[in-house]
């Protein structure tokens, strides 16, 4: 791990003072179509001080040259992928959606991988392998499947099993894709004496599941040549609306919970690097207010994960300072983002540098998880199959019957949901990593189903059998009549003859082929069946209780995981940082109430408090002033800027602290006594006007000024 690469952001331009944010790492964003502008962009951040990283789309890019043939001499727009009415799938002019054939790969390599290695580069982000489900129909996609599948291309809307191997040849050619490229960077980088590190930038599983995306994701982790993850989540993945209690509608906090956490559980076996993302707008306008409660609430999500503490902390920092948009949700007014914003914003991404690991566990019963595979994503079909039933509505259940595609993955969110809204802390497990015994710590409740996924592999049944003889609980609920039991995959094929990929497991366990629904003891644990399809528990309304009484009972008795406790709200220490989240459809409406002495830090004015409030459906973020390291040392707690060059004397407290122009820096600094003088310095030596007071209780002195990429120099007395 790269210890100085604790806070990164990704920007497509040149350093500029308006958005000079002072993290570690400014990852530089396309080669474009000059290298030397390239070299010049990479160069002006370098001179700041940052490490610079690269990163352009795998799936997409300024890959123009490519399709028009100025690259070869031949135009490759047949390589875009294509829907069923043939038209192709755009990102930008002259930029399809890719099918990455091995042609567009040797093109990678050659005309942006060797550059941006040439430029000093060590580090390259291939972001968003995305294939779309709704695609697969162009010539490009057509070859690549009988190249993989030995026979003539089949249109993925005519069956169920068309769909899923469609969609699983889709996920092969990005996982080809990346180990291709990358294998390429580390060995080219190697000939160079560099060491190249290669990372993907991606959105959850979650996420593309439901927004009908195919991508390699799990399978990733397992590949020698990625060295990690950027957590692509933000409010625009985590208010995509879901189904709860009848209700489908955005659940941004719980929402953005889990898809860290399916991020978290990918990379965990293997212990690969993993920076969360973080975004204080989307890419959808709306208004300043309404983006800082999205921020808020995906903040506190991810902060809930203390085995995570890299973060990129802004993506694109030109459209967050120089953007504009509305002042209300009622006006058409629109302003760049506001002195209020930008401070919080600085305040909350400044404080990440000291967030700390940390081996703290998140309120509430743990070993609890729900499993993930990644043929969540090879059985969504967006144009239904011939005799499909699809009379559903949103929070009305009409016709639950097999052929019925699964509604904003409710088959996931029916087994997590119940759980969470009752304030457990289900964790995610992907079924592809069990292998790894780092995936099975702390879960003793496997929550599985194959209603909207299947195993891709036999070998993950032997490990979960082998976890059960153990002492493992499993919980299986599925009706097992969906039309995706039946697609060819390995146990129908070969020596297999398994009806289901269920009977499969429920045979290395001593069950029956479609085990009525029970009890079932193996070895030192045990299976329950359950016979419904999970997303039935949260399409209708009260429908959910039976499945948790069921949990919690195995849990309680045979998993010996004590009492499992149900609550409103979701509460962590790390370091000095206090994090709560009170859920709005909780069990009750209860407020979580804190006492102490906190800095809270999702106010501009960081105001001190004696007693925090916390109401359903809001988030806190408090600094913990009994937790400060060193608290006779004179230090900055909170600051809207990064500090640097410190000096403490006798009585004096000196430091620099840059952030971007045209913002405000307000702060929170121990001292020993009242300051006696206060001096604030702009770059050019010059007195600037600042805002101070004193608190006695806290012995902290507040302070708000102007402030400047180039430095701002403070000096206190006491």
């Amino acid at each position: 791990m790269e210890d100085n690469e604790k806070t990164v952001f990704q920007t497509s331009g040149g350093w500029l003072p308006t958005i000079d944010i002072r993290s570690d790492v400014a990852i530089v964003y396309g080669v474009g179509r000059s290298e030397e502008g390239f070299r010049q962009r990479v160069q002006s951040w370098r001179d700041r001080g940052y490490i610079t990283h690269f990163m352009t789309g795998i799936a997409w890019g300024g890959y123009q040259d490519y399709f028009t043939g100025e690259w070869d001499g031949k135009e490759h727009f047949d390589a875009g992928q294509v829907r069923i009415t043939g038209d192709t799938v755009w990102h930008g002019k002259l930029v399809p959606y890719l099918v990455p054939t091995k042609n567009f790969l040797k093109y990678m390599k050659e005309m942006h991988i060797t550059k941006v290695i040439d430029a000093g580069i060590e580090a390259i982000f291939l972001e968003e392998p995305e294939f779309f489900a709704y695609s697969g129909y162009s010539e490009a996609f057509k070859r690549e499947w009988e190249d993989y599948y030995g026979f003539p291309w089949r249109p993925q809307h005519e069956s169920p099993e068309n769909t899923y191997l469609s969609n699983k040849l889709k996920y092969y050619l990005y996982y080809r894709a990346l180990e291709d490229v990358f294998t390429f960077a580390k060995e080219y980088g190697k000939s160079k004496g560099m060491n190249i590190r290669c990372y993907v930038p991606t959105h959850s599983l979650i996420n593309y599941a439901v927004w009908q995306v195919v991508s390699p994701m799990a399978s990733l982790a397992s590949m020698s040549v990625v060295d990690g993850y950027q957590a692509q989540i933000w409010t625009g993945t985590s208010r995509e609306p879901i189904h709860f209690n009848g209700i489908e509608k955005p659940r941004i906090f719980e929402n953005a919970f889990l898809e860290y956490g399916a991020m978290e559980s990918m990379t965990r076996p293997t212990e690969r690097r993993l920076w969360f993302n973080i975004d204080p707008i989307e890419d959808i306008p709306h208004d300043w207010d309404f983006f800082k409660k999205g921020y808020e609430a995906t903040f506190i999500a991810q902060m809930f994960y203390p085995m995570v503490a890299s973060y990129e902390v802004l993506p694109w920092p030109h459209r967050i300072y120089h953007g504009t948009y509305r002042t209300s949700p009622d006006s058409e007014e629109r302003q760049q983002i506001p002195r209020w914003y930008s401070s919080q914003i600085q305040v909350m991404m400044n404080s990440l540098l000291e967030m700390p690991l940390s081996r703290n566990k998140l309120s509430g019963s743990h070993g609890i998880a729900v499993a993930l595979s990644n043929s969540l994503m090879f059985q969504r079909r967006p144009l239904p199959h011939a005799g499909m039933n699809t009379a559903m509505h949103s929070g009305e259940l009409m016709n639950m019957s097999a052929s019925i595609d699964d509604p904003q993955l409710s088959g996931f969110y029916g087994q997590v949901m119940p759980l969470l809204m009752r304030g457990v802390p289900v964790s995610t497990f992907h079924i592809e990593n069990t292998g790894y015994a780092k995936s099975w710590e702390d879960v003793s409740v496997l929550l599985l189903s194959y209603s909207n996924m299947k195993p891709m592999d036999p070998q993950s049944h032997i490990d979960i059998a082998e976890w059960v003889k153990n002492g493992g609980v499993l919980v299986y609920s599925s009706r097992d009549d969906d039309d995706f039991q039946t697609v060819m995959e390995w146990w129908n094929t070969g020596n297999n003859h398994y009806e289901r990929p269920v009977d499969h497991l429920f045979e290395l366990m001593g069950m029956k082929a479609c085990a009525p629904e029970g009890t079932y003891s193996f070895g030192k644990g045990a299976v329950q069946v359950i016979r419904e399809n999970p997303r039935e528990f949260v399409l209708q309304a009260n429908n959910d209780q039976a499945f948790v009484d069921i949990v919690k009972k195995l849990y309680e008795k045979n998993a010996k995981g004590g009492k499992l406790i149900f609550k409103n709200s979701f509460y962590l220490e790390r370091g000095p940082f206090d994090l709560i989240a009170v859920l709005e459809e909780g069990i009750d409406q209860k407020p979580y109430v804190t006492n102490g002495r906190f800095i809270d830090l999702l106010d501009s004015n960081l105001p001190i408090l004696t007693r925090k409030e916390v109401l359903p459906g809001q988030q806190a973020y408090l600094y913990n002033l009994k937790r400060v390291l060193n608290p006779k040392k004179p230090q900055v707690l909170a600051a809207a800027a990064r500090v640097y060059d410190e000096t403490i004397h006798q009585k004096t407290y000196s430091f620099v602290v840059k952030s971007p122009l045209n913002t405000t820096n307000v702060m929170r600094i121990l001292l020993p006594s009242a300051p006696k003088t206060v001096n604030v310095i702009d770059p050019e030596g010059k007195p600037m006007e600042a805002t101070q007071s004193w608190d006695a209780a806290s012995r902290t002195c507040f302070l708000s000024f102007e402030n400047y990429p180039d430095g701002v120099k403070v000096e206190l007395t006491w």
